[in-house]
């Protein structure tokens, strides 16, 4: 199942949308409970906005090996392997929905990359959870953009500019249910070229990992969405670019990007 969140004139709604686009209007939330109203529109009428607003917006660090040695050589380090699941938090002032223009601030430098990820978004309370039963708390899957400013990253401790900058974390376009992540490929896209593509499997700590390591000390809400890390190279994002993450079995997420004047 698709599940969207959408305005239309000046309400906020929530849906379920199927592969024509057209959206089945639900009262309630789908993380707690609705009803189907019988009220239809088509995705060309409405706005859809960021699927969920999380409570805690967690992200994994370091989570793929090519990422890993990619970045360590960027800065002239060996790379070293993550010993075990990291986390780390992010702002949801980021937030940005499917076709919404990521900002460049004026004094940023030409190094604002992109970051292809799965997202997690947790369906009900989860607390010291084992790895087995991990993945029965997983509501569905979403697809985010991590961008980021490497030159503040270098310098700003808590990454509150390089990784939290307004705009600097698209989400969407929706959230898909009843999949496995193992199975899941990603693919980026910038201007029409391919500059990426990774196997979710491939990652040094799976999402059923993660989970049950972080409800050993976390309480895991409805709702909150968990970011799995990107794989392989990134590039430079500049005014006028297209930025495309495609997951499968989950869809497209597509924005332009403007750099300040």
């Amino acid at each position: 199942m698709r599940w969207c969140r959408f305005q239309t004139q000046d309400k906020i709604r929530h849906g379920i949308i199927d592969e024509s686009g057209e959206i089945s209007a639900v009262s309630g939330t789908p993380l707690e409970s609705y009803t189907v109203t019988g009220e239809t529109y088509q995705r060309s009428t409405v706005e859809l906005l960021v699927p969920v607003i999380p409570r805690t917006f967690y992200a994994a660090g370091i989570n793929y090996l090519k990422h890993i040695t990619y970045s360590a050589l960027r800065r002239g380090e060996e790379p070293a392997l993550p010993k075990k699941a990291d986390v780390g938090y992010r702002a949801i002032n980021a937030l940005i929905a499917d076709g919404q223009p990521i900002m460049i601030p004026a004094d940023a430098s030409e190094q604002v990359q992109y970051e292809g990820e799965l997202v997690v978004v947790i369906g009900r309370l989860c607390r010291n959870v084992p790895e087995e039963e991990a993945l029965d708390y997983v509501f569905g899957y979403t697809i985010g953009n991590d961008v980021s400013e490497r030159t503040w990253q270098k310098t700003d401790r808590t990454l509150w500019r390089a990784k939290n900058t307004d705009t600097f974390k698209p989400m969407g376009p929706w959230i898909v249910t009843d999949l496995d992540p193992e199975s899941l490929h990603v693919k980026i896209t910038l201007s029409g070229r391919v500059v990426g593509e990774y196997d979710v499997k491939d990652a040094i700590f799976g999402v059923a990992h993660y989970i049950s390591e972080m409800s050993r000390y976390l309480t895991l809400m409805p709702g909150d969405v968990l970011w799995m890390g990107t794989d392989g190279e990134t590039e430079n994002m500049k005014d006028g670019d297209v930025v495309e993450v495609e997951i499968s079995g989950i869809g497209t997420l597509k924005n332009p990007v403007v750099r300040e004047k």
